[in-house]
């Protein structure tokens, strides 16, 4: 239960005010606490709106209390974080992922959650959440646009096939990736009386590509001369929307202090539920960005079809393994986990991605001799993880069973 009353009865005893916030789009809902006291206030999101709860806050200031707010993380939340700070008004913003006493509350009213929030600012016990850099939101924003416009390229795409197979003609999919291809299947659907249907689709798809082209175009010049895309493109199978993804989404690699910390950021590290004697291994968290996860992913799957230049590279053997054993998709998880704490380890220590440190030696050798066209020797061949395994439990279990020795008698 809450103590509600005029403020001006408790602001003798507090030297502090602490206002948490409902934020929504249209208005925003206020409690602030001091001394014991709440007192609630309704505002726009207008201009008049911020105006008079930062003349609120200014009579407060002006008796010598010290005013700090709290609101939850959303669309808007960065341009009132930047309003309230103009006023001199600290600004937590918190992690609504973490406050599960709000969402989960069977009271859920503005008020409530303003109260509830007032309340745990109070007690310095919200978690917080930490807003992106303006550079690294205006390339989220136009990765964004870019991935709906490529959606719009494969949807428009997809029609055409379509008309081509009601039609019963051959539908080849690589023909709509160049200029004469398109040609040749905009005739031949002219010729089963599909002109309009198919010409608009054809303007339709121009135009995405056009536009495609030029966000592209738009993110090369942000992001030219930035050191951490030239650090990713270092590593064989990032391209450059890879590298613009990662930018963008992990912003200052500083502030992960460690790369178990950016894994989990990446929402790749599985989940751990320990309770007594059980301990419990689940599947990814998927609690981070989901762009950043398939990046990576994606990272992994270039990384694959380079097999010319990976096919020595330890992390890409135990994929094969894995792969083999348990299944295509924990295998290229297993690998991006294993990428992302290369990626922290390059961007904490401005190095470019080094081949010899992810390679395996002997099988460097192995693969020299044989494009040579030579056999290997037998202290280069390398084994695969299974048959290493093998030999090992093989090794140990002679151990076991050898020949005991003879104990000698004492006395």
């Amino acid at each position: 239960m809450y103590r509600t009353g005029p403020l001006s009865m408790y602001t003798k005893e507090a030297k502090v005010v602490n206002v948490g916030i409902d934020l929504h789009k249209t208005q925003f809902t206020t409690c602030a606490r001091a001394g014991g006291g709440e007192i609630f206030n309704v505002y726009p999101t207008t201009k008049e709106g911020y105006q008079a709860f930062l003349e609120a806050a200014a009579r407060w200031q002006g008796s010598g209390e010290t005013v700090r707010a709290a609101v939850e993380s959303l669309g808007n939340t960065r341009y009132f974080k930047n309003r309230l700070e103009e006023g001199g008004i600290g600004v937590t913003v918190v992690n609504p992922l973490r406050m599960k006493v709000i969402s989960e509350t069977v009271k859920k009213t503005d008020k409530y959650d303003a109260a509830t929030i007032a309340e745990f600012l109070e007690k310095d016990m919200l978690p917080q959440s930490q807003l992106c850099s303006r550079e690294s939101e205006k390339l989220r924003r136009l990765l964004r646009v870019r991935q709906e416009l490529v959606r719009g390229e494969v949807s428009i795409k997809n029609q055409i096939h379509a008309m081509l197979t009601a039609e019963g003609m051959e539908d080849a999919k690589g023909s709509l990736q160049s200029k004469k291809g398109r040609k040749q299947v905009l005739d031949a659907l002219n010729q089963c009386a599909n002109e309009l249907e198919a010409q608009t689709l054809f303007d339709i798809l121009e135009r995405q590509e056009e536009s495609v082209k030029a966000v592209e175009k738009q993110l090369r010049v942000i992001t030219k001369g930035n050191r951490t895309v030239e650090l990713l493109m270092t590593i064989p199978g990032c391209g450059e929307i890879c590298a613009w993804t990662i930018l963008a989404y992990t912003d200052d690699i500083k502030r992960f202090a460690s790369a178990k910390k950016y894994v989990s950021f990446a929402g790749l590290a599985p989940w751990v539920q320990n309770s007594n004697e059980k301990i419990r291994h689940g599947k990814i968290t998927k609690r981070g960005p989901k762009e950043l996860r398939t990046a990576l992913v994606q990272v992994v799957m270039g990384m694959r079809r380079m097999k010319a230049k990976t096919v020595t590279w330890r992390m890409m053997q135990r994929y094969e393994s894995l792969k083999k054993n348990k299944c295509s998709g924990n295998a290229i998880i297993a690998t991006a986990r294993k990428v992302a704490v290369i990626i922290w380890h390059m961007l904490n220590g401005n190095n470019v991605f080094d081949v010899g440190r992810v390679s395996d030696p002997k099988a460097a050798k192995k693969a020299e001799s044989m494009s040579r066209g030579e056999t290997p020797a037998k202290d280069v061949l390398v084994r695969e993880p299974e048959e290493s395994a093998a030999c090992l439990i093989e090794t140990k279990g002679a151990k076991k069973t050898g020949v005991a020795r003879k104990k000698k008698k004492v006395g």
